[in-house]
């Protein structure tokens, strides 16, 4: 693996982006960016471990309704997969993307239908200090990112999580 410095800006853009998209959106417990397959895995945390049937709608809609965005977008060859496990009495929900068309009114997308769809399971990590102007800001962020990290092909892999109302950005 490379030597790293951390003003790179290939660390730069890629810890910008989770931090952003964690900011954003605080549904989303962890993110993964893995540079070799040029691929983000956003997981959701659920309070209660949805039926076979239930994670199977919910999987069936956010498939869809991802398939229709890209239809809309004129955007082909879309990677995506949703996977469910779970731990005792806590089910995480594995949403992976490719980051080549990924983009912020398609995550806007999901978490709209994950609240709707999963109303007192979808675990969030509320954080009423942000305004509007900086939420704004950071969907902004999301989209300038998304497009340098596809311009960039060395980029290295990342994870993000939330930790007691904190965002951390760790290389892998």
């Amino acid at each position: 693996m490379a030597n790293m410095q951390q003003d790179d800006p290939r660390i730069s853009n890629g810890v910008n982006l989770l931090i952003s998209i964690l900011v954003r959106y605080p549904e989303i417990g962890t993110i993964n960016f893995d540079a070799t397959n040029n691929t983000i895995k956003l997981t959701f945390m659920l309070s209660k471990i949805p039926t076979d049937s239930d994670f199977e709608a919910v999987k069936k809609l956010l498939l869809e309704s991802i398939s229709a965005y890209h239809i809309l977008e004129g955007t082909t060859e879309v990677i995506a997969d949703i996977q469910l496990s779970s731990c005792e009495q806590v089910a995480m929900l594995t949403i992976l993307r490719d980051v080549a068309t990924l983009s912020k009114g398609e995550i806007a997308l999901i978490i709209v239908l994950l609240r709707e769809n999963l109303v007192g399971k979808l675990m969030s990590d509320e954080n009423d200090s942000l305004l509007e102007e900086d939420l704004l800001v950071q969907e902004e962020v999301i989209d300038n990112m998304l497009e340098n990290i596809r311009n960039q092909h060395n980029c290295n892999g990342l994870i993000g999580i939330r930790e007691d109302g904190r965002v951390l950005v760790f290389n892998k």
